[in-house]
């Protein structure tokens, strides 16, 4: 039955929809309690740095540390930078 419901792609009735989305929460939740003490004010200091020379919008910053091995890990920094007009003014 639920092969043949792939089939027919029937839309999902808005309780399922309300599962799904608290289930990513509850994930992202507990991948967040296991970041180390430091991370808020790195993320912080980061985003003082940026904003010296960058207006951006502190929702904009993402920081992640990913534990590779026991001995190795990843600090990946996401900033989505706006677009100025400025830029396109002073060119022209």
């Amino acid at each position: 039955m639920a092969l043949l419901d792939f089939f027919l792609s029937r839309k999902k009735n808005t309780a399922n929809i309300a599962k799904e989305r608290l289930q990513i929460i509850v994930a992202e939740r507990r991948r967040g309690d296991s970041e180390p003490h430091y991370l808020p004010q790195l993320k912080r200091d980061i985003l003082e740095v940026i904003c010296k020379y960058v207006k951006i919008d502190p929702e904009m910053l993402t920081v992640v540390l990913d534990q590779k091995d026991d001995d190795i890990s990843v600090l990946e920094l996401n900033v989505t930078l706006p677009e100025t007009q400025e830029a396109t003014t002073k060119s022209a």
